[in-house]
């Protein structure tokens, strides 16, 4: 039975989507002004995780994340840069999906603009004016929080303890401070769009409304993002999309923890943050991350618990990684058609995806989920030992695979884990080297080594060994004198 920790209940309840065996996830994307940090990877791993989990146990998805490609951080930065706003919005949409394919995070089955849906943005402001839940000043539309009493229930704080703890802009033409712009009037320089209050621009807050409305209906099953967003940014669009539309707005509302660095939240001003772009093209620890070594270090935490970011922590999580990886190799090169074991190996499989589930369907607990991995390959490597069929071994292995999949880990092939995600950081960041051997190639000279090895021609091995080393190939010669590589 899968709980979700709701936020707005401040508890775990049992999931039971409004129409059965379907789910409907909207989860606010980024603002398209700068590259993306470390915190924004892990909000949208945790959805990914959430989609993925969801459709393997039976649930048809729709998963709709947004863009924010009209905004005051993007006018600003457009000003600064001395280009239009949308060569801003377009060089960092382009940014936010090159790291998104490097994490190997897939598209939303929507991916709004907020830019596209004007007219939905009008009428869902037109509907709380003529609703007296907003009024309009000089070309400026405010929502009066006020006309919706249970303001702050998602925060669980009173209105004025929301207004001594906000910073609220201060303007004179609200009826009250926490009131909230709706609609923007022109400035000079700054993109315009036409409405019957004149030409403006949306706030924030009412394009994630608009959009989630217009794609999922007016109630809908979970909306999320990071932490930061709970207030005010998430409190305002239930108070306007429960009072434009009358009815109760996303029934569960899932938020994703803080990223630290060194137990200090990641902040700009303090010289402690991380972009995606950075971790994975930064010199030292960092050189050697890949997609799965930052997904597994990300999962490793809970994801509404803080999350410390270190090269230790990429390092134990390449470390644990290479053992999974080791243990896969191993299960591959089974040949035999008999084995001693193979029969606890169904045995060792059932009770893994009974775990796997019971971790999972608590509040997706990926740490748990990551420990029945690990559990799992120490049991294996235990029969390995003993004696399994090549029928066995790929049973396990297709197990690691199969649930590996619902936190994109274990999908590539042995020789590969490592270097294909290497192969996307460096050609995305221009470097150029030496031509790739080729399987085939490596074949060859291993072959070649262990010919020289045979006459015992330890030079020529050596120099072998050297070449394929120098060329990122890992070569482990085994009691039997056979010898495996990877790369």
């Amino acid at each position: 039975m899968l709980t979700i920790f709701n936020t707005l209940t401040g508890q775990k309840d049992v999931f039971v989507p409004l129409v059965p065996k379907t789910v409907r996830i909207y989860a606010c994307g980024v603002t398209v002004y700068d590259e993306s940090h470390i915190g924004h990877a892990r909000s949208a791993l945790t959805f990914d995780v959430i989609r993925n989990y969801l459709r393997f146990s039976g649930y048809a998805v729709t998963y709709v994340r947004n863009f924010t490609d009209v905004d005051d951080k993007i006018i600003a930065r457009a000003a600064k840069d001395g280009v239009p706003c949308q060569e801003i919005v377009n060089r960092y949409l382009h940014a936010y999906q090159r790291d998104m394919a490097r994490l190997r995070i897939p598209v939303a089955d929507v991916e709004p603009k907020a830019t596209e849906h004007m007219p939905e943005i009008v009428r869902m402001i037109q509907t709380l004016l003529e609703k007296g839940h907003a009024y309009v000043v000089n070309g400026d539309v405010y929502f009066e929080v006020g006309s919706y009493p249970a303001y702050g229930r998602l925060s669980k704080r009173k209105m004025e303890d929301l207004l001594a703890g906000a910073r609220v802009e201060v303007d004179e033409r609200k009826r009250h401070p926490m009131d909230f712009a709706l609609w923007k009037s022109s400035k000079p320089g700054e993109p315009t769009w036409a409405s019957p209050w004149g030409p403006g621009r949306p706030g924030w807050h009412i394009e994630c409304s608009a959009m989630s409305v217009h794609y999922l209906g007016a109630s809908f099953d979970i909306h999320g993002g990071g932490m930061d967003l709970i207030f005010p940014h998430h409190e305002n669009e239930i108070a306007q999309s429960c009072a434009a539309t009358g009815q109760e707005f996303a029934r569960w509302w899932v938020h994703n923890g803080f990223v630290e660095i060194n137990r200090e939240k990641m902040s700009k001003s303090l010289g402690n943050f991380f972009t995606v772009r950075e971790i994975f093209e930064s010199s030292g620890c960092r050189e050697s991350v890949t997609a799965e070594t930052l997904r597994y270090f990300l999962l490793g935490s809970h994801y509404r618990s803080p999350l410390d970011f270190s090269d230790h922590g990429l390092r134990e999580a390449k470390r644990a990684l290479d053992g999974l990886y080791g243990l896969f190799q191993r299960l591959e090169e089974q040949t035999g058609t008999t084995g001693r074991d193979d029969a606890q190996v169904g045995r060792l499989v059932e009770r893994f995806k009974e775990s796997f589930q019971r971790a999972m369907d608590d509040d997706f607990n990926t740490p748990a989920a990551l420990a029945h991995f690990q559990h799992l390959r120490g049991e294996v490597n235990r029969l390995l030992a003993t004696g399994l069929s090549a029928a066995a071994a790929a049973a396990a292995h297709r197990t690691f695979r199969t649930f590996g999949h619902v936190l994109g880990l274990f999908q590539l092939p042995v020789r590969e884990w490592e270097f294909k995600d290497l192969e996307f950081r460096i050609g995305a960041s221009g470097a150029t080297g030496q031509a790739r051997l080729s399987d085939a190639d490596i074949e060859r000279l291993l072959a070649e080594r262990n010919e020289a090895r045979r006459r015992k021609n330890f030079a020529r091995a050596d120099e072998i060994r050297a070449s394929l080393s120098a060329q990122g190939i890992a070569i482990e010669d085994r009691p039997d004198g056979t010898s495996r590589w990877k790369r």
